[in-house]
């Protein structure tokens, strides 16, 4: 099993309780990100392209503390930018622990072997690896030869020492799915807890903006990977939200089911889009105008989303929302090979967009000297 029972239990009965509460609208992972500077420029990825100054910044470990504890979500996202590159990350990490957070510290890795001395292994801490693919293609997206095996050397210290690991894959254009499944393959023989997928998502600060997925092609791509799955495959992802990823569901965004806080303040309306900050969580529920965004809105930057920033929230919500969602939930659990002979079509044709999904990007070693300091 890909999560513990205690996690499942806990996420379980949090749910059931806001149901029971009658709140149509609560957290279920806070996305906590302590700082944006980063020792990667991915061509996918607008953290870094911040100011110097804004790069230089940090949430305090009180600063933290206060966002998970206004928020209540069970669950704690730490991206970034690169939070082993935080000064205070081991307090952070403690303190949520403390609280009896489930926490996914999300990670490169280049750092991971360094700083595992500063870790307990604890149920409640999970080192989430930023892999994006195969060897070529990895150290391609992010613009650094020789990323993923220093990245699948830090998954194997970490493993060795009793911690548990996933892996987190961001699918873009382009993408060759023969390529993915081998890369499921590569991920089971290390012996990772489970994998988190998502399709890309255009930051308007990203580099390529030509690579990001349309939704029918989104639907396509994840058919043809998902489909007659290996029996070993284990992914940490409700698998409803694996259904809506291949067009076999339909859900709104949820943006509030995974809230974002970091050195602004309390993001409207989500992780992706920037459309001001609240000071407080309860403002942020409050004040957002959260009709104007997902795709049922005709928001123009909400129309090809599927990520799972806003819609592994909504599929958890249909797991609870009806006997039908949970014996669905079930059945996906139990039946997950998912046969399909035309989806092995899918993996013999050659991607539609051609060529390598993500392109290099010109980032100056001064550049990134200066994001790192």
């Amino acid at each position: 099993m890909s999560v513990p029972i205690s996690q499942m239990w806990t996420v379980a009965t949090y749910v059931i309780g806001q149901k029971l509460a009658g709140r149509k609208q609560y957290p279920l992972v806070l996305m906590l990100e302590p700082l944006f500077r980063c020792n990667l420029a991915c061509a996918g990825c607008g953290k870094i392209q911040y100011p110097a100054h804004i790069l230089k910044k940090n949430l305090s470990p009180e600063e933290c503390f206060k966002a998970v504890d206004e928020c209540g979500a069970p669950m704690v996202s730490i991206p970034g930018g690169e939070p082993l590159m935080h000064p205070e990350i081991d307090k952070i990490v403690e303190g949520l622990v403390a609280r009896k957070k489930y926490i996914y510290l999300c990670t490169n890795a280049l750092l991971l072997k360094e700083k595992i001395h500063l870790f307990k292994p604890s149920k409640y801490l999970t080192f989430s690896v930023h892999l994006d693919g195969q060897k070529e293609h990895h150290d391609f997206s992010v613009c650094r030869e020789g990323g993923y095996e220093i990245a699948a050397d830090g998954i194997r210290e970490a493993l060795k020492r009793g911690f548990r690991v996933t892996t987190n894959t961001t699918l873009f254009d382009g993408t060759d799915p023969k390529s993915v499944r081998a890369f499921f393959d590569e991920m089971m023989d290390l012996g990772i807890e489970g994998m988190m997928l998502s399709p890309g998502y255009s930051y308007e600060k990203a580099p390529d903006q030509q690579h990001f997925l349309g939704r029918a092609r989104t639907r396509r791509l994840f058919r043809a990977i998902l489909s007659n799955r290996e029996k070993n495959w284990k992914f940490n992802l409700s698998p409803l939200f694996l259904e809506f990823l291949m067009g076999k569901r339909t859900f709104a965004c949820t943006p509030w089911g995974m809230p974002t806080y970091n050195i602004f303040g309390w993001q409207k309306p989500c992780y992706l889009l920037q459309d001001g900050y609240a000071d407080t969580f309860q403002e942020l529920l409050a004040e957002t105008d959260w009709a104007n965004y997902g795709t049922e809105s005709g928001n123009p930057k909400c129309a090809n989303c599927m990520v799972h920033s806003g819609y592994e929230a909504s599929a958890v919500n249909a797991t609870f929302s009806s006997l039908g969602g949970f014996f669905a939930t079930v059945k996906a659990t139990l039946f997950s090979r998912y046969p399909d002979e035309g989806a092995y079509r899918l993996l013999d044709e050659q991607p539609e967009s051609g060529g390598h999904p993500l392109v290099q990007i010109e980032t100056s070693n001064e550049t990134l000297e200066e994001t790192r300091a």
